[in-house]
């Protein structure tokens, strides 16, 4: 079967693909702000657990202690022993309320600022469909521009200044983080870290446009010295001739630093090989999947921004060639 030109067994290959890819994982943190709420979420889901149970019991109790109903003239006399255990029930449950709701609090508190001063500082915007991420320097020192994979220090919090770039979108990372909206016009602070190295997924959770299911991100955690070395590479310019064709076709669009393409509607490819996936997080990185995206971005993605530009086979071939050199 064809979509679109392509073969549906290469769609499901691309699918098994990115299978590999961890799920949103909540119930265990990987940081010094998630591991509180991790902790929050354990205890609201076991008194939730609990009273569920009690619940059960009592309903099952009063089905199987049910009596025929009889109506008498007579009065009926108070219950004093079912008064007390009413109000002693009443006060078990505000007391677990209250300890809920107390905690939440203090969770809630703890996790507004880090304790420590933050390593980076790194805007990201939500646009349909996808992450832009921009890294702002301390002090007025040069930052870069990636796209849907952030990256950053072990150990150290990082500050994130989370905007909208066209509708309501909402970041979270749920092994790092709680979620936080990103709204046009309005910038939103949070911080994240992270307590050992790894790729952690996130995800737009608030509803976005026909791919919001798959505006997916990854944060990655590397050793400070590995982010360090990572940042000075993002820094540095290409090391390759620009490619003609590219800036041609797709400089309008893109931007890859030291060459004339300097679009700024979809993602900076300066280091375009760095990233494990295309299409925020949808798409392995590879030389096939990239000619596939490039040829027609809408048969993988059906409602994406990226125009299918017409492009003769060879054209194709020599701009993934070139892409592939953007390491």
């Amino acid at each position: 079967m064809k979509v679109r030109g392509f073969d549906a067994a290469f769609l499901l290959g691309l699918s098994a693909n990115t299978a590999h890819a961890a799920p949103l994982q909540y119930l265990s943190g990987a940081g010094e702000k998630a591991a509180p709420v991790v902790a929050l979420t354990w205890g609201v889901l076991l008194v939730s657990f609990v009273v569920i149970v009690l619940i059960g019991i009592l309903l099952v109790g009063a089905i199987l202690r049910r009596r025929p109903i009889v109506v008498e003239s007579t009065v009926l006399e108070k219950d004093e022993g079912g008064q007390n255990w009413l109000w002693i029930g009443t006060g078990i449950t505000a007391l677990v309320l209250l300890v809920t709701v107390v905690w939440t609090v203090i969770v809630l508190a703890d996790i507004q600022s880090p304790g420590n001063r933050p390593a980076a500082t790194i805007e990201v915007t939500g646009r349909q469909w996808w992450w832009q991420v921009r890294y702002i320097g301390e002090n007025g020192a040069q930052g870069f521009s990636t796209a849907n994979e952030i990256h950053i220090p072990v150990g150290q919090p990082v500050r994130l200044k989370l905007m909208g770039g066209d509708v309501i979108h909402s970041f979270w990372v749920p092994q790092l983080a709680g979620k936080m909206d990103a709204i046009p016009g309005q910038i939103n602070e949070t911080w994240i870290e992270a307590n050992a190295p790894g790729t952690y997924s996130g995800q737009c959770t608030e509803y976005c446009g026909v791919q919001h299911s798959k505006m997916l991100l990854r944060v990655v955690a590397q050793s400070p010295r590995d982010f360090r070395a990572w940042w000075a590479h993002q820094l540095a310019v290409p090391a390759v001739a620009a490619d003609r064709t590219f800036i041609e076709h797709c400089g309008g669009c893109h931007t890859v630093r030291g060459t004339d393409a300097n679009g700024t509607f979809g993602p900076d490819l300066s280091h375009l090989m760095q990233r494990r996936t295309l299409a925020s997080g949808t798409l392995p990185n590879d030389a096939a999947t990239l000619a596939s995206w490039i040829a027609d971005p809408q048969a993988l993605k059906p409602g994406n921004r990226m125009p299918a530009v017409k492009l003769s086979p060879d054209d194709c071939a020599q701009i993934v060639a070139w892409l592939r050199t953007l390491s």
